[in-house]
């Protein structure tokens, strides 16, 4: 085997993440993607670091020798270097920018989310396209890289396939998010949603698949569950096995609130008709987000039915997965 060939196969793969849940899994969705060996560094940098915006980053860390100087990090951050740095969310950037530096160059940086510095900083930029992000070296995609696969869907439909064998069809799976930035989801907003899910099992007779989201809030979960306890419903609580996945698998229709690019994205990667729950709130960008997914065939606001159609399952993540596979010479 030649030298060449033996680097290619040797080159490994950094995600940087501040330990946020929805941040971390773009990062590890792209790089999953991407197939080379990962490791996860997940970054805490101490005052004033982590207060400075993201602008301030590049001017300073280009005179620094040592990661130690800002760092506070949970995983160790040192030489050997990696081929390629995936970070999502502005902790990550001054890691990323440093481990270029460091590298003299080498590793090739990709950061998953609008860095708010300019983007000429790494080797590679791809936001969401709804943030209007341009530039030579930017790589603008529909929603957010996700883990979601055909492969994945269908290993973790096998697992859950029991809990839910008691459901009727069609089965609706469920993804309540809650608070956010731009969103909230007050209890009576809630009350609307278990209502409308109630109705939907009275004339369509199908069964619910529903899970929630950490920002659901503790209050809106146990009136979710309160709520849907006569109807041919499984909610999960957060307890044992994540059943996630295995939901958008099994799933003849999608409902996900209208808060999450996240999961919207991800349900999109099902090829199952997406039905958008709006939430008190809103902004520009989502507004934007939602219009191209209702344009790309995926989603449409839910109106109160079942609505059918199909569409090619989005994948978005494959697709900037092979450009970075490129310029690497994978």
């Amino acid at each position: 085997m030649d030298q060449d060939k033996t680097h290619k196969i040797d080159q490994r793969c950094w995600v940087i993440s501040d330990g946020r849940a929805g941040v971390e899994n773009q990062a590890l969705g792209l790089a999953e993607a991407i197939g080379l060996p990962i490791t996860l560094k997940r970054v805490n940098p101490r005052p004033p670091w982590r207060w400075l915006p993201a602008a301030a980053y590049p001017a300073l860390i280009n005179r620094m020798r040592a990661l130690g100087s800002f760092s506070r990090p949970e995983d160790e951050i040192s030489p050997p270097w990696p081929d390629l740095v995936v970070g999502a969310g502005r902790l990550a950037i001054p890691y990323s920018l440093a481990i270029k530096a460091l590298s003299q160059g080498k590793a090739f940086t990709v950061q998953t989310q609008d860095p708010r510095i300019h983007c000429a900083h790494f080797d590679m930029v791809a936001p969401p396209a709804h943030d209007l992000l341009a530039g030579p070296n930017v790589t603008p995609m529909l929603g957010s890289p996700n883990r979601t696969t055909p492969t994945k869907l269908k290993i973790e439909a096998q697992r859950v396939a029991p809990i839910l064998a008691h459901l009727p069809r069609p089965l609706v799976t469920v993804l309540i998010g809650g608070r956010s930035k731009h969103y909230r989801l007050p209890v009576e907003r809630m009350e609307e949603i278990i209502e409308d899910l109630n109705a939907l099992t009275r004339t369509t007779g199908a069964g619910l698949a529903v899970t929630a989201s950490r920002r659901t809030g503790e209050r809106n979960l146990k009136t979710l569950i309160s709520g849907l306890k006569k109807a041919p419903a499984f909610v999960w609580d957060g307890h044992g096995h994540n059943p996630y996945y295995g939901m958008l698998g099994l799933a003849d229709h999608i409902m996900v609130t209208a808060d999450s690019t996240n999961m919207v994205t991800e349900a999109a990667g099902t090829g199952k008709p997406v039905h958008i729950i709006d939430l008190p709130g809103g902004s520009a960008k989502f507004r934007r987000f939602h219009k191209d997914m209702e344009e790309y065939g995926a989603a449409r606001p839910f109106n109160g039915a079942l609505e059918s159609w199909t569409y090619k399952p989005l994948n978005e993540t494959a697709r900037v997965a092979r450009l970075i596979r490129k310029r690497l010479g994978l």
